[in-house]
């Protein structure tokens, strides 16, 4: 299976930025697992200061609709989203559903900016 997404974890030292590790996922289900109690989110350094979250440009272009597969980026707190609008429209969309439902783990609620 391809994968759909690139989560890279970035850190600073003063002026010098490097990358903790990357996590590739291969479906918007294996991401909700990732940021849900005992998913792995739990598990982040806290030298971390920034999370990216890259989904890979589709497979097929979306030709009926072009707009769907426009880049865009969207944070939350420490987290960036970047990728096709429809993607990130769409895990958002899911994000918020999980939240709602509380089935996100207290550290990416704490990453996002929602929990302290």
């Amino acid at each position: 299976m391809r994968p759909i997404l690139s989560v890279e974890f970035h850190a600073k030292d003063q002026d010098i930025e490097f990358e903790e590790e990357s996590v590739t996922l291969h479906s918007p289900e294996e991401l909700l697992a990732f940021v849900s109690p005992g998913g792995g989110c739990e598990r982040i350094p806290d030298e971390v200061d920034e999370i990216r979250m890259v989904f890979l440009p589709p497979e097929h272009p979306n030709v009926q609709n072009p707009v769907a597969d426009l880049a865009t980026t969207l944070q939350l707190g420490m987290v960036v989203f970047y990728g096709p609008l429809a993607e990130i429209a769409s895990v958002a969309e899911q994000l918020l559903d999980q939240a709602g439902r509380g089935q996100l783990s207290r550290s990416f609620l704490t990453v996002i900016g929602v929990a302290s």
